[in-house]
């Protein structure tokens, strides 16, 4: 992950102060990402640019490394540097509230991307989280069945909102589930060595599960490494994000069960599209979904293909 090391990038930026309303120039776009650390956050930013390059804008980039105190400097910079729009992919949704301060009083406007904030943002662009761990939930219900098992549930990040809401999704449609019991396990930050190293553990002291459930592809993928080198063909495993190594496994009939899309690409699309709407003066919805669906092996093999991340019909 070299571009985990990168600060701030930057093509020439425009004049915060300007109104874009009555401009038919380049918007100018500034955006600071959480982190690098997955998969998803590097094809965010990816997508990001390409989604910039295609409309015109200019794009100037700030990579946060899980750091909240550096995304909030990362944003005074990009506002001193004179962007017109902020897309900000918070590293903590309470934390970043200096940084959504600085912004307002600049008049900068900001749209959230993938993790929302409670408040100083125009716009969200995301997904329902709640619904992508209620879709796997469902599949890990109906394969479990009146037997029910143990589940072992690897976690995101510690307080942030996708963690949780994927969380509170895959436990709803578990709750009437009988026999059914969830371990919650350790929160790893969805990085794949994290979870490998948890899953180490957690086999362990858990000889009993029937199914790990990762509230990211990465994590699942990480802990089905260390249940293949322990010989347990017998526990199945789940995600979420739609990677396409976990939508290959799905296909091949391997011992992934479900997970559900989460195209970063479509949804970076749809972040630029918001952003450069907003840097023209038109008016946009505050909640922007981008969409989701369940992988399984129903309609894996519709989905394989070339990319990082399956992108299908989500709506």
């Amino acid at each position: 992950m070299a571009l985990a090391a990168c600060s701030v990038s930057t093509t020439p930026g425009g004049d915060g102060n300007k109104d874009n309303a009555d401009n038919d120039g380049p918007v100018s776009i500034g955006f600071s990402l959480a982190t690098q650390q997955s998969p998803f956050y590097v094809q965010l930013r990816d997508g990001t640019e390409q989604a910039a390059e295609e409309a015109g804008a200019e794009l100037s980039f700030a990579d946060a490394d899980g750091d909240v105190a550096k995304q909030n400097n990362d944003i005074q910079d990009l506002i001193t540097r004179g962007v017109d729009i902020l897309l900000v992919n918070p590293v903590d949704p309470q934390g970043v509230r200096a940084g959504l301060a600085a912004a307002e009083a600049a008049g900068v406007e900001v749209v959230t991307v993938d993790r929302p904030v409670p408040d100083g943002a125009t716009a969200q662009v995301g997904r329902d989280n709640e619904e992508m761990g209620r879709l796997v939930g469902e599949r890990v219900a109906g394969e479990l069945g009146a037997d029910g098992g143990k589940i072992i549930e690897i976690r995101g990040d510690a307080g942030g909102a996708v963690a949780r809401d994927r969380g509170a999704g895959f436990h709803e449609a578990l709750q009437d589930a009988p026999g059914v019991e969830i371990v919650e396990g350790p929160y790893c930050n969805y990085i794949r060595s994290e979870a490998v190293t948890a899953m180490q553990d957690l086999i362990q002291t858990n000889p009993d599960v029937k199914v790990v459930f990762a509230q990211n592809d990465d994590m699942a993928l990480g802990a089905l490494q260390v249940l293949r080198e322990n010989g347990r063909d017998d526990v199945l495993v789940a995600g979420i994000d739609g990677l396409m190594e976990a939508v290959n496994a799905i296909d091949g009939g391997d011992q992934y069960l479900a997970t559900a899309l989460n195209d970063p690409i479509v949804l970076a699309q749809k972040a630029v599209d918001t952003a450069v709407a907003l840097g023209h003066g038109e008016d946009v919805e505050a909640e922007i979904d981008a969409g989701t669906a369940l992988v399984d092996d129903e309609n894996s093999a519709d989905l394989v293909g070339d990319t990082v991340f399956a992108s299908g019909a989500t709506e």
